[in-house]
């Protein structure tokens, strides 16, 4: 696997992190379901409304 993709892939998941401790949600559990669903798990958080 390419290096860049891996390392493309791990910032989006600390990325959308961020974003779901921003909506009260937790951190880890985003971090996790991101790296294995990636921009999907973006997209959720994003039609997500905050706790």
């Amino acid at each position: 696997m390419d290096n860049q993709y891996v390392v493309g892939w791990g910032t989006l998941a600390l990325i959308n992190s961020g974003l779901a401790q921003g909506k009260n949600r937790t951190g880890l559990n985003w971090f996790l379901l991101s790296l294995a669903l990636g921009p999907l798990a973006t997209f959720i958080l994003l039609l997500m409304e905050k706790r």
